[in-house]
């Protein structure tokens, strides 16, 4: 397994600066934002794709400095009822698929998306409760009728290009848990898996060494972020939590730089569960933490998971022989 870092937390930083803060971190894997609600400081699918010169440019920065792209990201909601917001959440999709081709990177990270509850909504519908049996027929018509048409074409147009689709499971979106996300595999093709994100799972009460054994050769990527449940807080309210993020004072729960929402050993478990089921790829740290600074925050999870990281491959079981 390889240290990798998830570059929209050095976005206030100039694209080549950043490459050397990573390299002087011991970090080997870079995952590259480029559209939808993680921006693209670094990374214009569009841009790059329209000038030779500038492509070139950007693959000799991260090459030359020893780091390799683990995924591109283009988190956006291409299901978006508006049909202009979800048209630019489709074009900077599908741009983040050529460059992809382009780069030679085989994985690309995103949303499901979320739709209406139906035809002539206006916002998005995340809908959680089965009764009144309206939100259990919404939540149907939903998937029939937008989210499994769309990903069927969509993973077709990536498996076209040599491109892995990762849906990460997100609250707010249709696929937030792994039943989820398996169904969405089934119902479309096998280039579409997950790209796996603990902190996503864990409020939701999700054990992710489970989730990890369940979904097996599916996790096509990772992310490292970890979740602290507030244990004053999430007793009273429970943890579907709409206080802002900065409040933390406020919240059942908030992201938190690894280790400090769980125990080293948990995330020791969930190495070992990834490599059980056969994914020896990168671990790529999202620092989302309203409590830490980005260096120290930084700093801090690359520390932990140094020591919980595999970076050698098994060896054979030469107790046996």
């Amino acid at each position: 397994m390889k240290l990798g870092v998830f570059n929209p937390i050095l976005s206030n930083m100039p694209f080549e600066l950043m490459l050397e803060r990573l390299k002087s971190w011991g970090v080997e894997a870079l995952e590259i934002a480029s559209g939808g609600y993680v921006g693209n400081a670094h990374c214009k699918p569009a841009e790059l794709l329209a000038e030779a010169d500038k492509l070139e440019a950007f693959k000799r920065a991260i090459q030359s400095r020893g780091l390799e792209i683990s995924a591109l990201s283009c988190h956006g909601n291409p299901l978006h009822p508006d049909e202009k917001v979800a048209r630019e959440f489709h074009q900077a999709w599908r741009d983040t698929v050529l460059l992809a081709e382009k780069l030679d990177v085989h994985t690309v990270v995103t949303f499901s998306g979320c739709p209406g509850g139906g035809p002539d909504d206006k916002t998005p519908n995340w809908i959680t409760c089965y009764w009144p049996t309206d939100h259990a027929r919404s939540a149907e018509w939903q998937w029939n009728e937008r989210v499994i048409p769309y990903w069927l074409e969509e993973s077709a147009f990536a498996e076209a290009h040599a491109v892995r689709v990762a849906i990460e499971m997100h609250p707010g979106f249709c696929v937030y848990q792994p039943l989820q996300a398996k169904r969405l595999r089934e119902e479309t093709r096998n280039n579409l898996g997950v790209n796996f994100d603990p902190s996503h799972l864990f409020w939701q009460g999700i054990d992710p060494v489970k989730a990890i054994r369940f979904l097996g050769r599916s996790i096509y990527h990772f992310h490292a972020k970890d979740t602290f449940l507030d244990p004053i807080n999430a007793p009273l309210k429970g943890v579907l939590d709409i206080d802002p993020y900065d409040q933390v004072d406020k919240r059942s729960w908030i992201f938190r730089s690894v280790g400090y929402g769980n125990p080293e050993a948990v995330w020791r478990n969930m190495v070992s569960a990834l490599r059980t089921v056969g994914y020896d790829h990168v671990l790529s740290i999202e620092h989302e933490d309203a409590l830490a600074s980005r260096d120290e925050g930084l700093s801090k999870a690359i520390s932990v998971l140094r020591n919980a990281i595999l970076s050698e491959p098994p060896a054979k079981a030469w107790w046996v022989d």
